[in-house]
């Protein structure tokens, strides 16, 4: 009888962290803590990463170009377009970094990515 209960209750606890593993989840994907998820995924668009100042951010948005919501989610705010690259020879403050999360991008105020050749961009 010992047995059974013991057994039980292993799997009421293994019940227990599967409904807190799904729950975690899900406010992952649909709360504002699922921005990491959003940006990750616009990153996976990106063959390139530059860091450019808001002046030539506005260029950027006055020639046509759209910001990425997922720049607005962020704290503090960045903003984030698609450009070709070769749209980007002609902004002076671009500096090239690495398409990765790290604490260089995300001190970047604006950021223009540079689509892969197949993928299409929002303009």
């Amino acid at each position: 009888m010992a047995s059974s209960i013991s057994s039980l209750e292993q799997r009421l606890r293994q019940f227990r962290s599967r409904v807190l593993a799904r729950s975690w989840d899900y406010r992952q994907r649909h709360s504002a803590r699922g921005v990491w998820f959003r940006l990750r995924r616009v990153l996976t668009d990106a063959s390139e990463v530059y860091s450019v100042t808001r002046e030539d951010a506005a260029e950027l948005l006055a020639a046509g170009y759209r910001t990425e919501p997922v720049g607005q989610q962020l704290e503090p705010p960045k903003l984030i377009v698609f450009a070709p690259a070769a749209r980007l020879v002609r902004l002076a403050s671009a500096r090239a970094l690495t398409v990765r999360l790290s604490a260089e991008l995300l001190a970047a105020e604006c950021l223009v990515l540079v689509p892969f050749a197949d993928r299409a961009y929002h303009r």
